[in-house]
């Protein structure tokens, strides 16, 4: 590995997760007893590569702070936005200033949900390996192995050709400078983005799709929560 690079974990954890119709957010809700953002959290910072974390939190958050999560690495608290891009473009500019006396040119960061508590070491390794070849970045993601509908009304319009589909998981990684750049430009110019790649996009690179696990899940819906511990009991077999 180049030892000139310098990889960050970004966690915007500022959404409500209404869909889970539970009385916390989706992040704060308990596998193994311990809660969804801890899992996610020790995944990445555990990860030998990675320098720290910085999360995104929503300025009302009245769970965080009881968690008393700590580890050997730094992890920085950062305000949260309106918006997922909000919160990533804010724990970008945190990180910016906490690394302000050092070269950024170099610095990756590893944008990860907070809901995604069984991305795999092995899988965070090969986005790191190959990701970091070139500008572009990278994400970990899925091909689309079923038929796709397209919908209308609540009925199916059209069937969708899935040649070359993919399903966009998470961490996306790329530069520091050129990610911020990219949501700054996205923001301004009001264009709507619904992850990081996308604003990559955007600003006209072709980030690289690293082949990942399936059960690198997002919880969303309560039954997740079981999937999720039931994938974990796996993976320590």
């Amino acid at each position: 590995m180049d030892n000139k690079k310098q990889f960050w974990a970004v966690i915007p954890a500022a959404g409500a997760g209404k869909r889970m119709s539970a009385d916390r957010p989706k992040q704060y809700l308990k596998i193994q007893n311990k809660t969804v953002i801890e899992h996610s959290l020790n995944r990445l910072l555990d990860h030998p590569e990675i320098a720290g974390a910085v999360i995104a939190l929503d300025e009302n958050d009245t769970y965080w702070q009881s968690l008393n999560f700590t580890h050997s690495k730094p992890v920085l608290n950062i305000k949260g936005g309106a918006e997922r891009c909000d919160s990533v473009l804010n724990a970008l500019h945190g990180l910016s200033l906490h690394l302000e006396n050092k070269d950024q040119s170099n610095v990756w960061v590893l944008v990860h949900d907070a809901a995604r508590p069984c991305v795999r070491e092995k899988d965070l390794t090969k986005l790191i390996e190959t990701a970091s070849a070139d500008d572009n970045g990278g994400l970990l993601a899925l091909p689309v192995r079923d038929t796709m509908k397209k919908e209308q009304s609540g009925r199916v319009k059209v069937t969708v050709d899935r040649t070359g589909l993919w399903h966009a998981l998470t961490p996306q990684m790329f530069k520091l400078p050129l990610l911020k750049n990219a949501l700054q430009q996205a923001a301004e110019k009001k264009l709507h983005v619904t992850d990081d790649a996308s604003a990559m996009e955007l600003a006209g690179y072709n980030p690289l799709l690293v082949a990942g696990h399936e059960d690198n899940i997002k919880i969303t819906r309560p039954f997740d929560l079981e999937l999720a511990e039931l994938y974990m009991q796996n993976q320590l077999r």
